[in-house]
């Protein structure tokens, strides 16, 4: 790492406020392995910020990544900071890019936030026919599933509008509760708005949740050698069956499937996979184990191949 230094390292990332967070994040781990990097974040406002509908009709979660990795492939940044659950999974990596490292895993388990004002202390106390706002197919589903009784209303914007959208009375988003992301809440300081925390039995998790990518150009060999330092193999084994599942799924945003990759104590990996019709009413699920981290993309096969044994691709298609 001798030349970082005398260099400046730009990170690219989206300028939302999660984003900045998880950037700053970022630039504090560097930092503490080359304390004389000069380290610049370079914000962009994606066209998945500024679109207003549904993304899926402008192509999906990756607007989210697309403008950055154009500015990394360009030399413009030298590294970006992803959300792995925005890398879109039915495609590859943009030519010359590859994920260097993924930190290690933060809470991938979903909430339930009510306004400050409600009484309502977890999802069960919703009265009947309340109105719960997510942006995630996946969340709408399951939740769709546990309680057929609820109206689930799409919501988009950073954290802070929904939250703002969720408490101003007469607003636009006439809604009784929001389910986020513990992750998001917990990097922007917010937890302390969490009425209930679902168990990944009750909303299994999305591809990726909880993991932050760290991508690069394949031919910039400092920066992958000095993010490399950063990865976390567990995490990049668990993302890689799960992703491979995705793939095999040719799943896309709008796609209502959800799957988690965990390490059991004794080193395997054991991966729980699910597809769902949009209104949660069918649903087809497995879970698989493998021998070890190395075989962590086949299992992820495996999972997907289960699930299309049982009809998945009809539910996606639905």
């Amino acid at each position: 790492m001798t030349d970082f230094p005398a260099r400046r390292l730009l990170i690219g990332t989206r300028s939302s406020p999660m984003a900045l967070a998880q950037t700053a994040r970022v630039a504090d781990l560097l930092h503490a392995l080359a304390p004389s990097l000069r380290i610049e974040t370079v914000a962009t406002t994606t066209a998945g910020d500024t679109w207003p509908g549904d993304l899926s009709q402008v192509g999906g979660k990756g607007l989210f990544v697309k403008a950055i990795d154009l500015q990394l492939q360009r030399g413009e940044v030298d590294m970006a900071v992803h959300c792995l659950k925005d890398v879109p999974g039915d495609q590859p990596l943009p030519q010359g890019l590859t994920f260097a490292a993924m930190l290690p895993r933060d809470d991938v388990r979903d909430v339930l936030v009510v306004p400050g004002s409600s009484p309502v202390t977890s999802f069960a106390d919703l009265p009947p026919g309340s109105a719960v706002a997510t942006s995630a197919v996946r969340r709408r589903a399951q939740l769709l599933s546990l309680r057929p009784d609820l109206r689930v209303l799409d919501v988009r914007g950073a954290v802070g509008t929904r939250l703002q959208k969720l408490d101003e009375p007469g607003s636009e988003l006439e809604a009784d509760a929001l389910v986020l992301a513990t992750s998001g809440l917990r990097r922007l300081g917010l937890t302390g708005r969490i009425r209930q925390i679902f168990s990944c039995e009750e909303v299994l998790p999305a591809v990726g949740a909880g993991v932050l990518a760290l991508e690069c150009r394949v031919d910039d060999e400092a920066v992958r050698a000095l993010l490399e330092r950063l990865n976390d193999p567990r995490t990049q084994a668990e993302s890689r069956a799960e992703r491979a599942m995705l793939r095999g799924l040719r799943g896309h945003c709008n796609s209502p499937i959800a799957g988690h990759c965990v390490t059991l104590p004794d080193g395997r990996l054991s991966l729980r996979g699910m597809v769902f019709t949009a209104d949660g009413s069918r649903f087809v699920r497995t879970q698989l184990q493998t021998d070890s981290a190395a075989d962590a993309a086949s299992l992820g096969s495996r999972v997907c191949a289960e699930l299309m044994r049982q009809g998945a691709r009809s539910l996606i298609d639905a």
